[in-house]
């Protein structure tokens, strides 16, 4: 048993994430995740049987994942109207 007072290492600042905590991040189910992996879409590393992620992956597939309607429906119109 460990000694009281003693430590974990902390989880949250971990450079890899599994599945599932991909998923909690994500907001998303654990097959989602699996397909992005699967797909390519999302880079990860096979430990044994299963996958891990690294953070700094997620963070920037969510970053590009992020779609700004305003903004995209303002550049198409605008875009159209110069083609006229």
């Amino acid at each position: 048993m460990a000694a009281e007072g003693t430590r974990h290492p902390d989880v949250i600042g971990a450079p890899f994430l599994t599945v599932a905590e991909v998923a909690q991040r994500m907001r998303v189910s654990k097959m989602t995740v699996y397909r992005l992996v699967h797909s390519g879409e999302l880079p990860a590393v096979r430990f044994g049987r299963s996958f891990r992620v690294q953070r700094a992956a997620v963070e920037e597939h969510i970053r590009a994942a992020r779609y700004e309607a305003g903004r995209a429906a303002i550049e198409a119109h605008t875009a159209a109207a110069r083609a006229r």
